[in-house]
């Protein structure tokens, strides 16, 4: 596919990377309407659900899995330690570092924040069969992989 005759392109002749960035965006508008009166922000989410899937990281391992500065996230540990969301607590073999768990309050908030964010993206595949939807999941995750996994097929680890 070099010649740009032949390069896919939306109904409107819009580029693959037009549309997607406009997906993503329109995605994260959503989000960001359904957290907002569960008092999460999208990067709280982000965070907490990251911690979900491994708790127990320290504020620089988070950092790196949710793609922020490590001064960004040193402000999103202390944010969601006040609301009670994430507890710190010193590692074993270095008392200096502290790793981040999910309290019980929020597992309870995450698991709500999972219910609206399903409904957002119910709605982004509502006029997908669900071929298509299925089809849409794997073709994303082959493209996503095409940019970060380099020649040779070494994966780039992912945030």
């Amino acid at each position: 596919m070099t010649q740009s005759a032949a390069r896919p392109a939306g109904r409107r002749g819009q580029r693959l990377t037009y549309l997607v960035k406009r997906l993503e965006m329109a995605e994260r508008a959503r989000m960001e309407e359904v957290l907002r009166p569960l008092g999460v922000t999208l990067h709280q989410y982000t965070a907490l659900s990251i911690l979900e899937a491994r708790e127990g990281l320290s504020s620089a391992q988070l950092a790196r899995r949710h793609v922020v500065t490590p001064q960004a996230m040193h402000q999103l540990i202390a944010t969601m330690e006040r609301d009670r969301l994430i507890e710190r607590r010193p590692d074993e073999a270095n008392r200096r570092i502290l790793r981040a768990w999910l309290t019980g309050h929020g597992v309870q908030v995450l698991k709500e924040c999972h219910r609206a964010v399903d409904d957002v993206e119910e709605r982004m595949l509502s006029t997908l069969t669900p071929e298509e939807a299925l089809a849409f999941g794997s073709a994303l995750e082959r493209c996503l992989e095409s940019l970060t996994v380099p020649p040779g097929g070494d994966v780039v680890p992912s945030p």
